[in-house]
């Protein structure tokens, strides 16, 4: 459910006009730093594309999350005068159509944001005309060390199952249910929106 969420149906036909960052929880946090991360990767191969980063808040002042995550696509590469801001909207729908006040016609867009939130954000820019867009989600990368470890060498209560070497219970149990929270609140937001007609 959480990689269907991330997947894009739509392509484009041309390389993107334009960049949107969607905003996330702010930075520094794991969603703010992931999406600008990925928008400067995206920004680096399109080096036509102008940037667009939504967040609300002052882009005067130098410790708003706005200003930051500028600063952070500038530290990773990014020309300061390819990045603008949308920093009115407060949801996914506001945002979208705070953008298209911003720019002219249907371009082609790539929006960038968390691997749940594709889907919405994509139905979300489509439902009011800009349906030139295509997504990147921003998908963690895995570690690839080897986390396995031998019990006995590293000591402790011996009452507990040896369970270094089974990382299905050490590792994708827990992240699982972590999914599972994020994938409910997502499908929520969805009805939300479907029941709304923003999607």
């Amino acid at each position: 459910m959480y990689y269907d969420l991330s997947v894009s149906e739509y392509k484009l036909e041309t390389e993107p006009q334009y960049i949107v960052i969607m905003s996330g929880n702010g930075i520094p946090s794991e969603s703010g730093l992931m999406r600008t991360y990925y928008g400067a990767e995206i920004g680096k191969k399109y080096t036509n594309a102008n940037i667009i980063v939504t967040m609300p808040g002052d882009t005067t002042d130098s410790t708003s999350a706005c200003y930051l995550m500028k600063k952070e696509l500038i530290t990773r590469g990014i020309n300061s005068n390819r990045v603008s801001f949308e920093n009115k909207g407060t949801n996914t729908r506001s945002q979208a159509l705070e953008v298209k006040k911003m720019i002219k016609g249907n371009p082609s867009i790539i929006i960038i944001t968390s691997p749940e939130h594709i889907y919405r954000s994509l139905e979300t820019f489509h439902k009011i005309g800009l349906t030139n867009s295509t997504g990147n989600a921003a998908f963690e990368q895995p570690v690839e060390a080897s986390f396995l470890f031998e019990d006995d060498e590293l000591g402790g209560n011996t009452i507990v199952p040896n369970i270094g070497k089974n990382t299905q219970i050490r590792y994708q149990f827990w992240s699982h249910l972590k999914y599972q929270i994020i994938v409910y609140r997502e499908y929520t937001a969805i009805a939300f929106y479907k029941l709304k007609g923003w999607i």
